[in-house]
């Protein structure tokens, strides 16, 4: 469980820190239902852009902001349900947007359960230590961006061959960047390189969202009501909740499906990961292109308990998609060739590869289950294309200018062509097999302990489901903070 026991004397310093640069932090309940954000907050927003590094930007980590740029409030989740012209499958198929959380990304709201019980009990001095963020691309981001709301100084870990985007924002907000070997799939270096600062430095605590709680406890409350609320919009009487379907990068995201298969109890939750990387699937291991998952190991966070399905996806097809939905002729074959409206065409840009390799996930577990017209899967998109141009542009340089052809051809082998090869439904059996590979990682690497490993299995009342519990007490220790530093009562 998370610890909320409090250090008094650090939390003055906290306290004092806070007060100086104007910081108010909002409750987890505020950020899973903003219409308990105070209206003073709301007015002030409206001058503020969704971007902008302004300290009530913590107020918009949510799945519920207005999708524009500046000055935007609250409305209902953000989401697109994909026209079954496009996916090729009869169920509903929604899918939650990352893109307008602040940075752009879904993990803001992951680094925000990670930083913010640390800070309002005191077991993180903001005014002598440096926020860790080790990542493969966005948690570091997001946890850079909170760090800078929360006048927190930060240091941000993530492999050299991520995107380019990422490192040039992160060179304006982080106050450190280190770059380790590899890609996406080498998480081992970047635990490397947390050892080594812990060893070398007094000056750091590391947030890992591997194995963070706070992590699968922002997901637990906001994401997974966030998806709820997304499903009951829904326009059908008949329409049943079948499950989501995530790929796994730190997991987090999956705490979102143990509270779905608690208000939807015959719904599934389905865990995707690359073919070229296939831990779970095979246990496997490899190199592949489907950046922010795959990380060949079991994260901490992960409750495979409660998983019912692995899909692996082959890197080919999000990589082939990332051209049909954003160069030219690609929209243009899906609006003559496919039939959908330019203003569907422009929707497809707020996925970025992950949240493409999603969507394959949600077609695959679609077929496998023969869902029909009234069954809905859910999947989030973790982010949007605009951390990936300089992907699209090196696609140009490898293959040369995009043809209509090519557009046909990825339409029909990378989309229509998803078969139900490279899944795999998990009994109780297979699922102890997948969580006792967390003790190579964990318990030989990290310093964890075979009895915690055991707890996870067999006392999940003190792990997970202790953990999902734990919301009301942080955001107690939230409000207090607030009222100790007077910001609020004074606007």
């Amino acid at each position: 469980m998370i610890d909320l026991t409090i250090n008094t004397s650090v939390l003055e310093k906290n306290l004092r820190k806070a007060k100086e640069r104007g910081v108010i932090i909002p409750t987890f309940a505020q950020l899973q239902d903003p219409r308990q954000i105070p209206g003073v907050i709301k007015e002030k927003l409206q001058n503020i852009g969704l971007w902008d590094v302004d300290p009530l930007n913590l107020f918009r980590i949510s799945w519920k902001n207005e999708p524009k740029a500046s000055g935007g409030l609250y409305g209902k989740p953000n989401t697109i349900e994909l026209p079954q012209s496009l996916t090729g499958v009869q169920a509903r198929i929604i899918c939650m947007v990352g893109k307008f959380f602040p940075t752009g990304c879904h993990k803001v709201g992951a680094a925000f359960g990670c930083l913010v019980p640390r800070l309002v009990t005191g077991q993180f001095d903001a005014s002598s230590q440096k926020a860790v963020w080790p990542s493969t691309g966005n948690y570091c981001r997001g946890g850079a961006f909170n760090s800078k709301l929360l006048a927190v100084d930060s240091v941000a870990i993530l492999p050299e061959g991520m995107s380019r985007e990422r490192f040039d924002w992160l060179k304006k907000i982080a106050g450190e960047i280190i770059a380790t070997p590899g890609t996406e799939s080498n998480v081992k270096e970047i635990f490397d390189k947390t050892h080594e600062l812990k060893a070398t430095r007094q000056d750091v605590l590391i947030f890992n969202q591997f194995e963070e709680m706070g992590n699968y406890l922002w997901h637990y409350q906001v994401s997974g009501r966030a998806i709820a609320e997304a499903f009951e919009n829904i326009s059908d009487t008949e329409a049943k909740f079948a499950g989501v379907c995530l790929t796994s990068g730190s997991a987090g995201t999956l705490g979102s499906g143990d509270y779905l298969k608690q208000r939807y109890p015959l719904s599934k939750l389905a865990v995707g990961e690359a073919l070229q990387c296939p831990t779970l699937l095979t246990n496997g291991f490899g190199a592949h292109r489907i950046e922010g998952i795959g990380d060949k190991h079991v994260p901490w966070v992960h409750n495979v308990k409660n998983t019912d399905m692995v899909i692996a996806i082959d890197d080919a097809d999000p990589i082939a998609l990332l051209r049909l939905f954003n160069e030219e002729a690609g929209k243009a074959y899906l609006v003559d060739k496919v039939g959908l409206s330019p203003e569907q065409v422009e929707t497809l840009s707020y996925m970025g590869i992950s949240g493409i390799a999603n969507m394959l996930c949600a077609i695959k577990f679609a077929k496998y289950y023969e869902l029909g017209p009234h069954d809905v899967v859910a999947t989030v998109l973790t982010d949007s294309v605009e951390m990936y141009q300089s992907r699209l542009e090196e696609l140009q340089q490898e293959y040369g200018t995009y043809q209509p052809q090519d557009a046909a051809l990825d339409f029909g082998r990378s989309l229509q062509g998803q078969r139900t090869d490279f899944m795999r439904e998990l009994g109780y059996r297979d699922r102890k097999q997948l969580h006792n590979l967390k003790y190579y990682t964990w318990v030989e690497q990290q310093g964890r302990t075979a009895e915690e490993l055991d707890d996870q299995w067999y006392h999940q009342e003190k792990t997970f489901k202790g953990v999902q519990n734990q919301v009301a007490a942080i955001d107690a220790l939230i409000i207090e903070f607030n009222k100790q530093t007077g910001l609020l009562a004074g606007l």
